[in-house]
Order: structure tokens, then C-alpha cells, then sequence
């Protein structure tokens, strides 16, 4: 694999960014401030790690204006450094270059519609009335159901299930293990037993979403299951069946979202939360991580539920105070409307 060799000047065209050294010094990988050396790039995005900015060996370090007083290496100045890192780690990504074609074992039915320059890889199955757009990547392994549709640019890694009638937009990546268009968990109880609500909507899904490895998403009981454009799904997520997620929300890793939940545009739902279902949460909401959201969230801010954590002995003791709060709520509501009553009248006097 060839290494890919950048100098600072082009580096800087890439991000908008000002060079502060020498332009012409080369690049050949990324690395942290603590790491880097000759060679090297780093980024300072983080207060925390500012005392390694005077230390570092690497050859430059991409800084906002504040911090490059401080940089005593080569400097490639930006508003938002962990942005312009996020752009330059495209071109030093060393991932498997792309295959165009078909492989020889991959199985499609015969009326699909492939775009140009796709790229199939082994064992693949592709069933009845798929779209398949320009310039998609599919995994080894990979399954397509029956009318699917998948946007130009979108890369389905390795082992990828996407049952029939799911949408894919444009320029999606979604990663091993992923399952799209399962059945929600629907089932009525008739008489102590079970009968199945068969699931009738789809999946569809927007432009530039990234869906994290083993994350499954349900497709819809009757209508189908949204989620917006520039949405970023975490590993091991859970989206059940009618949930809509709206433009460019981010959820992390082992959260939970239950059937029909709305959860609006521009949130951050914290890793292993659960969001119960048929509630919705308004726009611009943060969600820290472990938390429950059991009721709607009509206001845009920061949610936090659960407790932090603390020694087990003094965990224990809260645990059983916790069981009396109740009780300890109760009385105090008693003491006040005593003290109201016996004071209230001296005061009245």
C-alpha cells in the first residue's frame, strides 16, 4: 500500500487553513501530540492536552489562533481545529481501495438496476427490483432484499442485511453487522398468548448517514421508519419500529429507542440512554450519557437522569434511602404545612 505524501501548502488549501512555518514541509500520517514525530501531523482540539503543544516532536499541529502562540513546531491555523483534523484524516484514510466490479460469486436478480462503477464484492445476494445507484460500495456478504434502493456513493460494508423496501440516500456508510428492516417488536396479547403484528412500512433513510456496526433499525408497522439526512448512528443502537429521527442527530453507542418515539433535528443522545416510546423530543436537545427519557422534551437544553457513580458502600446507603424518599417527601410536606399554619398565624397577629 502506498503512502500518501501531502506538504503543509496543500494541506492548507484542503482546510482554509493558514500555514505558520515552513510550507513546503511534508506530511505522511496523522498522530497525536504526544506521539507524533518527524513526518507527522497532530491537532490540538482539547484544553486538556495544551501542555503537550510545547513538547510535541511532531512536524506540525493544526491550531486555532489562541493555541498557535504556544506551538513551538510548524503550525496549520483554523476556527475549528478538530473539524479541519476530521477533514484531512480522509486523505490519509489507508482503507481497501475499492474494486470496481462484480464478483464472480455474487448472486442478483435479474431485473435489478446496477449504477456505473459499483463495486459487488464475493457472496453477495442481491434480490427482485433493487436500485442500486453510481459509485456503491457492497461488503462481502452482504444481503439485499427485494426493492430496496440504495443513493450513489453509499458504501455498505462487510455483512450488511437490508431486509425488502428499505431507502438508502446518498453517500451513506453502513458498517458490518448492521441490520436494516427487521420486524419491530409488534405482537398483541390475546387470552395469555401472542399473535404477531406482521410489519408493513419500510426504511427509509436520508443523505450522508452513517449507521455503526451491528446497529439495527425496525421497519415500520404500517408507515416507515425516518431517519433524516447527516443522522450518525453509533455500534449495537437499537431503533424500533416507527421511530423518526430527524436531520443530523447524533446517538451513541448501546442506546435504546423505543417504537414511535420522535426525536428531533441537531440533538446528541449519550451512550446506553433509553427513550421510551411515543414521546417526542424537540430539537437542539443533549442527552448525557445512561439516561432514561420516560416524557417529551418540548424545549431545546441538556438532559441528564441516573446517578454518578461513587464507592459501593456509599451507593448502598443511598440506595436505601432512595427506597424511603417517598415517605421522606410526605412527612416533609406535613412539617410545612404545619409550620405554615402555626406560623402564618404569628405573623398574621
Amino acid at each position: 500500500m502506498s503512502v500518501r505524501v501531502y506538504t503543509l501548502k496543500e494541506l492548507a488549501e484542503h482546510i482554509d487553513a493558514k500555514v505558520v512555518g515552513d510550507n513546503e514541509k511534508k506530511i505522511y500520517r496523522l498522530a497525536t501530540l504526544q506521539d507524533a514525530a518527524e513526518g507527522e501531523l497532530s491537532f490540538l482540539s482539547n484544553s486538556k492536552y495544551l501542555q503537550f503543544l510545547e513538547s510535541t516532536t511532531a512536524s506540525a499541529v493544526i491550531v486555532d489562533s489562541v493555541s498557535a502562540e504556544s506551538c513551538s513546531v510548524n503550525a496549520l491555523v483554523v476556527e475549528d481545529p478538530y473539524f479541519a483534523y476530521a477533514k484531512i484524516s480522509r486523505l490519509f484514510d489507508q482503507g481497501a481501495a475499492r474494486k470496481i466490479g462484480v464478483h464472480r460469486s455474487a448472486v442478483i436478480s435479474s431485473d435489478c438496476n446496477l449504477g456505473s462503477n459499483v463495486s459487488i464484492a464475493a457472496n453477495v445476494v442481491i434480490e427482485s427490483g433493487v436500485n442500486i445507484g453510481n459509485d456503491v460500495s457492497i461488503g462481502a456478504g452482504s444481503y439485499i432484499g427485494a426493492d430496496c434502493s440504495i443513493g450513489d456513493g453509499t458504501t455498505l460494508k462487510a455483512n450488511v442485511s437490508l431486509y425488502h423496501a428499505v431507502t438508502i440516500g446518498l453517500r451513506g456508510i453502513i458498517h458490518s453487522g448492521a441490520v436494516i428492516g427487521s420486524d419491530g417488536f409488534g405482537f398483541a396479547n390475546h387470552q395469555g398468548r401472542w399473535e404477531k403484528v406482521h410489519q408493513l412500512g419500510g426504511v427509509t433513510i436520508g443523505d450522508d448517514v452513517d449507521v455503526g456496526a451491528s446497529t439495527c433499525i425496525d421497519r415500520g408497522a404500517i408507515s416507515d421508519t425516518i431517519i433524516g439526512n447527516g443522522v450518525k448512528l453509533d455500534n449495537q443502537i437499537q431503533i424500533a419500529h416507527n421511530v423518526v429521527i430527524g436531520e443530523h442527530t447524533a446517538i451513541a453507542g448501546n442506546a435504546g429507542v423505543a417504537g414511535s418515539a420522535e426525536i428531533g433535528s441537531y440533538c446528541t443522545i449519550g451512550g446506553a440512554s433509553a427513550i421510551a416510546g411515543h414521546i417526542k423530543i424537540a430539537d437542539h436537545v443533549h442527552v448525557s450519557g445512561m439516561a432514561m427519557v420516560t416524557h417529551s422534551l418540548n424545549k431545546p437544553g441538556v438532559y441528564s437522569s441516573g446517578t454518578g457513580l461513587t464507592d459501593n458502600l456509599t451507593w448502598r446507603k443511598n440506595t436505601a434511602r432512595f427506597k424511603k424518599l417517598d415517605e421522606y417527601t410526605r412527612r416533609l410536606f406535613k412539617l410545612e404545612k404545619k409550620f405554615e399554619q402555626t406560623f402564618g398565624e404569628k405573623n398574621k397577629d
